[in-house]
């Protein structure tokens, strides 16, 4: 139950048919990094996953302009604040 409460920091580095993830602790420490689809349903393991480590505060995402685009959308309707890396 600890992880639950936690706070977390996302990061992912978005491809056009891939994107690798990571979660952070608040002191910056590596708790896990995992590549993820591309896909709607992409999208939506990548969020679970980080859930499994505690309250996601913020994910960082390269290129929401472009390949992080669907990404970002998809977090922001989760109510997630995605911030561009």
């Amino acid at each position: 139950m600890a992880a639950r409460k936690r706070s977390v920091i996302g990061g992912v580095d978005t491809h056009r048919d891939t994107h690798h993830a990571a979660v952070i602790d608040s002191t910056g420490g590596l708790l896990a990094d995992a590549e993820f689809p591309a896909t709607t349903a992409g999208y939506a393991d990548l969020l679970a996953w980080m859930r499994s480590f505690g309250r996601v505060t913020a994910v960082g995402v390269e290129g929401t302009g472009s390949y992080g685009a669907g990404l970002a959308r998809y977090l922001t309707s989760k109510k997630i604040t995605v911030r561009e890396v």
